[in-house]
């Protein structure tokens, strides 16, 4: 799944298009590496999203095409 759907599906970003202006502006990290948007994100990977001075990293736990609003916490884990 690419990057971008990720971070929306999983609600960790609420749209898909800011999700990938994150991704185009350098905030979004994969495993320590600037990705894009394209990413393909798999089981265990960790990601690191920066806005403004907060920074939050997670772990892929699960990759699910859609999922309900209450599912969406058990995609990630907060590291």
């Amino acid at each position: 799944m690419r990057l971008d759907k990720y971070l929306k599906v999983s609600r960790l970003i609420k749209r898909r298009t800011i999700a990938n202006e994150a991704c185009d502006n350098g905030r979004i990290s994969v495993n320590g590496r600037v990705v894009k948007a394209s990413y393909e994100v798999k089981i265990g990977d960790r990601i690191e999203i920066t806005m403004g001075p907060k920074t939050v990293a997670v772990e892929v736990l699960q990759i699910a095409e859609t999922v309900r609003k209450d599912d969406a916490g058990a995609m990630y884990k907060e590291v």
